[in-house]
């Protein structure tokens, strides 16, 4: 089984990357947070500094793009290419509303010609391996069949499906009767992604579809770093080496990044998946979340992981 680890905007970036690949080594490939490209032909400072190959150095890393103009996503992934990428990856999978709104992400599955036109686009002036990940419609999962069938007129390294439709976001149980169809169906190779947080999640999943041979992990890995680790070889997480891995990442935002409030930002978005694998952890929540400069901060870090657990279900 190969492990993927999907991107999160404001999270998964290379300094949370290499942190995590420092302290658990079980993931195959990272997913970039998407890069969007413009009119300018420019991508940002941000975007840039994410992708280097001097910032990921001994990992596996695919970058997404988020864009419905064919023009933009040749330029991007010609631009790529040059830095040594091999593939890249579409983003038709986000739920957000102002993404959506903008027939990006799963917005642009509304429009199932307008994206057939842009698969023959990029798949005919492109010579880089292009894979997608996808959400099973915008509305209703009905209209996954036709969605199927224009992915099948292109060859995709990949198709990676999240089986809900943008407007659950990640609310309901994942569709595992479209994704089972889908097996069927595709002629490109699948990839799982969406609830699997927990072994007992993954034991079931593996149990029901034994034929997949890779996963993508989203909010389940923020929340717990160390779970490819327990799906693939048992390895649970334990505090020292979480702590570990946190005080990377933060030393790392406090290189890059100036003054303390932007740094701590950056930290509480991470505490707000992380916080979910300690028992009774609102207390400690709430002395994080109203932390105001670093030295608190790390006075109330370092007061959760002597006084609380992890959970049963964790360990």
């Amino acid at each position: 089984m190969k492990y993927y680890f999907a991107p999160m905007e404001g999270i998964t970036g290379y300094i949370y990357r290499n942190a995590h690949r420092k302290y658990f080594k079980d993931i195959d490939v990272y997913f970039t947070p998407f890069i969007v490209p413009t009119q300018h032909r420019i991508f940002s400072s941000r975007e840039k500094n994410d992708f280097l190959p001097e910032h990921n150095q001994g990992l596996e890393v695919i970058p997404q793009i988020l864009t419905n103009k064919w023009e933009d996503f040749i330029w991007a992934a010609g631009e790529l290419k040059q830095y040594g990428y091999q593939e890249v990856n579409l983003n038709l999978g986000c739920p957000s509303a102002t993404v959506v709104s903008k027939g990006k992400g799963s917005g642009f599955l509304s429009e199932p010609e307008k994206l057939d036109h842009f698969l023959e686009e990029i798949f005919s002036a492109l010579d880089i391996k292009i894979s997608i990940k996808t959400r099973i419609g915008k509305d209703h999962p009905d209209e996954f069949s036709h969605l199927m069938e224009i992915y099948n007129k292109y060859p995709l390294s990949e198709l990676i499906i999240h089986p809900r439709v943008q407007k659950d976001f990640y609310r309901n149980e994942p569709n595992l009767g479209v994704f089972k169809e889908a097996l069927i169906s595709s002629k490109n190779p699948l990839c799982y992604n969406g609830n699997l947080s927990e072994s007992r999640e993954y034991e079931a999943f593996i149990r029901d579809f034994p034929l997949i041979d890779r996963v993508m992990m989203g909010r389940g890995l923020i929340m717990n770093p160390g779970l490819a680790g327990d799906f693939k070889h048992g390895d649970k997480p334990d505090k020292k080496r979480l702590k570990a891995f946190h005080d990377e990442v933060l030393s790392g935002y406090v290189e890059i990044i100036s003054g303390d409030r932007n740094v701590l930002f950056k930290m509480k978005e991470l505490w707000a998946y992380m916080i979910q694998i300690f028992e009774e952890g609102d207390k400690h929540a709430k002395k994080i979340r109203k932390s105001q400069n670093l030295l608190d901060y790390k006075n109330a870090v370092d007061s959760l992981f002597e006084e609380l657990e992890l959970k049963s279900n964790i360990l």
